[in-house]
């Protein structure tokens, strides 16, 4: 029983080193260089949803000049 624990301890500790089971990038460099492209693309596109979602590229409605806002 000792043993078997020791083992599942091992194999925790030697996994949580090892990186994902599944890689995330195919293995031949050919395609890896597409996949990293597409992904460094998309990355690209964050500042332009950043803006857009914190409305920064929408056109800015104060007039150039003081306006009174009263009734005269």
């Amino acid at each position: 029983m000792r043993s078997l624990m020791w083992a599942l301890f091992l194999f925790i500790v030697i996994s949580c080193h090892s990186g994902c089971i599944i890689p995330a990038y195919s293995g031949d460099p050919r395609t890896r260089a597409g996949e990293l492209l597409v992904t460094s693309e998309n990355l690209r596109m964050v500042l332009e949803e950043w803006q857009r979602f914190w409305f920064l590229d929408q056109p800015s409605h104060t007039t150039p000049f003081r306006t009174h806002g009263g009734i005269f």
